[in-house]
């Protein structure tokens, strides 16, 4: 962490080529999660409230999975590239996650206009910027 800021650090060699791009496709491992009895998970009960009672595990965003890699969109607050340090508002995984790699987010390439979506999930917000205010906690049974 820097301060109480969220961030992605940086190994020297990785610092150049951001420039320009509002956001970034962070790839990083479920680390905490990565034992040889959760990779033979291949599905599990209802995880939200309103999907089917058993989930194949790529239908979900579990961590328990057979290889726990995990992407997040994030936004790109600054750039330290003396430093190293990406600052970020927001991600899903904790302090000290491996990152595996960073791409950049393009809109040609990132965003689909109209995905489609189960029923059960379909009144989920429809961009990141939406789930903020969205009551998650109403819609997981974890």
């Amino acid at each position: 962490m820097w301060g109480e800021e969220i961030f992605i650090e940086l190994e020297e060699a990785y610092r150049e080529g951001l420039d320009g791009f509002s956001h970034i496709n962070v790839f990083w491992w479920f680390s905490e999660f990565d034992t040889e009895a959760a990779r033979k998970v291949l599905s599990g009960p209802q995880p939200y409230k309103q999907s089917p009672a058993v989930m194949g595990v790529f239908a979900t965003r579990s961590p328990i999975r057979p290889n726990p890699i995990a992407l997040t969109p994030v936004s790109v607050l600054e750039i330290d590239y003396h430093k190293g340090i990406i600052r970020i508002p927001y991600i899903d995984a904790n302090d000290g996650t491996p990152v595996l790699d960073l791409k950049p987010y393009t809109p040609s390439l990132d965003r689909i206009e109209n995905p489609g979506v189960p029923h059960w999930c379909a009144h989920w917000p429809k961009s990141v910027e939406a789930s903020g205010d969205f009551d998650w906690a109403a819609e997981f049974n974890f």
